[in-house]
């Protein structure tokens, strides 16, 4: 068991940063430089004429932003942003002067944001990717009857990946589209082979694709198995994994030392450890190995609840951080894009580094992958003759600064694990199928309720960040949608007074139709946060003043995001969940499925003002007043 004292895990459990707040990423803009490098974007061709992202008018962001944070001023505090919004924008002013300079990157840039987005965003980021950056994806809980059924739904997992590849590789996936909009399918050849590495200030991605083996670690030890044969690329069958998989666990019956819980660590520290443990050839082939892979299976052991929490909660949590280095934690290697998870009881899913990917591709792969299961796909697999049974162990060899390295990460982890308070809410009372015969978006609709949710428990309306995928153009990763408006407010407080259950409606599909309105503009690259985000890395490129408005109460106020959220959708009864941005705030990612939802609250367990629990309870009681109020308003017949 690790014993970290108080002091050493203060500056852990004060790690509070996140990929999404132009806040929390303005603070790095100081250490981080501009170039990504020839490995960190793959430059491919425009096989789908995606069209390139646009840069938004100046006016219409001003605009657009001015608009979005009255409700979190006082009068006073907007008429001192106007002032200095209306400075940033007077003709040949600074604000101009940095559109044109944007506007022209955007000529001669496949995507004008991607190379800044990817660096800020991620891999310029210090902070450790779990909890702070990485998801984790919750598959349906399982029950195993012994280590041979625990095996074979790995092997299955593993079968249904390798299938999915295939389909990738052959270009066979359906292109999807957004409404009679094609995607950008380029995430999903980022998904199998890609790896982060450490390095001081910057790290870099390293991708394999063509690679033929996965890693399987178990008791924190790391087994290279041979997934596809080097002749015809045929995959083994189910019956040959299983074999391989309980030789690797007949192997490493006795824990061994927590190597993988670096990769867990601050991301300088982790790099510092890096060059320290790579120095050592064994080593450093053995990284190599696990760098190089499609991806990382993790057999994981039982973990023990945490009073009363449900399974689904504890499965979030296992798929976030491994419980800790008392647990799975070390039987990590969280800089692969993606690690199976799969435990001895039941609890099963993935967990991601998001620098390649955003959420939706992956989720979209985890549906396959369980689909393949249920119809037993995997029984058409024969044995393959090209590949053989036998497992590789790849070895550490560890001095006394590695074990050091190695302690000062579990501390780490501890603080992670011990600091995260998350609730996972599972609603019965209604799906999505309601929402829509009420003629409202269901997106939109939690929106809301997460905006009624934090009224009605502060008093309030919080910033509220929800990603929206800009995957209709090429390269396109996100924008934030700014949930928090004018309607939104006048809707929470509607709820919480004594109108009428009509007018309580007209307030609802009021700030439904608000919130979709800003949703259309982000999904054709029409938002503010990146647009804002632009003009000040190009301002910091050219030597240009940074615009005072990132000073402004306004600006700090309103990405300090207290809500950070994202729909990630499932056919399946899974999820996915992730750490809060704020300090003081909360993550909810959502899963709206047609008659149930599951959606996960975290938060961070220093603030005494939040509580995962309280929230989810009150987000079900508002839910269940907004179909209500819906039901008795009568208006779903018009």
């Amino acid at each position: 068991m690790v014993d970290c004292s108080r002091s050493n895990l203060q500056d852990s459990n004060m790690i509070r940063l996140s990929t999404p707040g132009v806040t929390t990423l303005a603070k790095q803009l100081n250490k981080l430089t501009f170039s990504v490098g020839v490995q960190q974007v793959r430059t491919i061709k425009n096989p789908q004429n995606l069209p390139l992202q646009p840069v938004p008018k100046l006016s219409d962001t001003v605009e657009k932003y001015l608009k979005s944070v009255a409700p979190l001023l006082s009068p006073r505090e907007l008429c001192q942003t106007e002032l200095v919004l209306q400075d940033f924008c007077c003709p040949n002013g600074l604000g101009e002067q940095l559109q044109t300079l944007l506007e022209e990157k955007q000529k001669c840039s496949e995507n004008w944001l991607l190379d800044w987005w990817l660096e800020i965003a991620y891999l310029g980021y210090r902070a450790p990717v779990v909890v702070h950056s990485s998801p984790g994806q919750v598959f349906p809980l399982q029950t195993f009857c012994s280590e041979t059924a625990w095996l074979n739904y790995a092997a299955q997992i593993i079968a249904g990946a390798a299938s999915y590849k295939t389909i990738i590789d052959k270009k066979q996936l359906p292109e999807e589209k957004m409404g009679n909009d094609p995607l950008d399918m380029n995430q999903y050849n980022l998904i199998f082979g890609t790896c982060r590495v450490p390095l001081p200030n910057k790290d870099s991605l390293q991708y394999n694709s063509d690679s033929k083996h996965i890693v399987v670690c178990h008791n924190n030890q790391f087994y290279q198995v041979q997934l596809f044969d080097t002749k015809e690329c045929n995959m083994p069958s189910v019956k040959q994994l299983v074999t391989v998989l309980k030789q690797i666990v007949d192997k490493s019956r006795c824990m061994d030392d927590p190597v993988g819980i670096l990769s867990g660590a601050d991301r300088d520290s982790w790099a510092k450890a890096y060059q320290n443990l790579v120095s050592v050839e064994y080593n450093r082939c053995s990284i190599a190995q696990i760098q190089k892979s499609l991806f990382v299976v993790c057999l994981d052991q039982c973990v023990c609840p945490d009073g009363q929490e449900s399974r689904k909660t504890l499965a979030g949590k296992q798929l976030i951080h491994g419980g800790g280095p008392n647990y799975n934690a070390g039987n990590r290697w969280f800089d692969k894009t993606i690690q199976f998870v799969i435990s001895k009881d039941g609890i099963c899913g993935l967990t991601y580094e998001h620098s390649p990917s955003e959420g939706q591709p992956v989720a979209n792969m985890v549906d396959y992958i369980n689909i393949f299961i249920e119809k037993e796909e995997a029984k058409k697999i024969p044995d393959n003759l090209n590949l053989g049974c036998e497992v590789v162990k790849l070895p550490f060899t560890l001095n006394d600064t590695d074990r050091l390295n190695i302690a000062n990460a579990q501390c780490q982890l501890f603080g992670l694990a011990t600091g995260l308070d998350l609730c996972v809410l599972t609603f019965t009372a209604y799906g999505k199928n309601f929402i829509k015969k009420q003629k409202l978006s269901p997106d939109s609709y939690l929106q809301m309720a997460f905006q009624y949710t934090y009224f009605r428990m502060y008093g309030r309306i919080p910033p509220q960040y929800e990603s929206a995928a800009l995957r209709k153009f090429l390269h396109g990763r996100t924008e934030t949608i700014r949930s928090c408006s004018s309607e939104s407010l006048n809707f929470a407080c509607t709820m919480c007074s004594n109108a009428p259950d009509p007018v309580k409606a007209k307030a609802l599909r009021s700030a439904i139709d608000g919130h979709k309105k800003y949703t259309v503009d982000a999904l054709n690259g029409f938002g503010v946060d990146r647009h804002l985000l632009g003009l000040r890395m190009i301002a910091k490129q050219n030597c240009y003043p940074s615009p005072y408005i990132f000073e402004d109460v306004s600006f700090k106020r309103s990405t300090d995001f207290l809500i950070t959220s994202s729909q990630v959708a499932t056919k399946c009864d899974g999820f996915m969940c992730y750490g809060p941005t704020s300090f003081y705030g909360y993550g909810c990612c959502y899963n709206p499925r047609d008659d149930d939802m599951n959606i996960a609250v975290s938060c961070f367990q220093a603030p005494q003002s939040t509580n995962a629990e309280q929230f989810a309870y009150t987000l079900d009681c508002c839910l269940r007043d907004m179909k209500q109020v819906l039901d008795n308003s009568g208006q779903s017949k018009l």
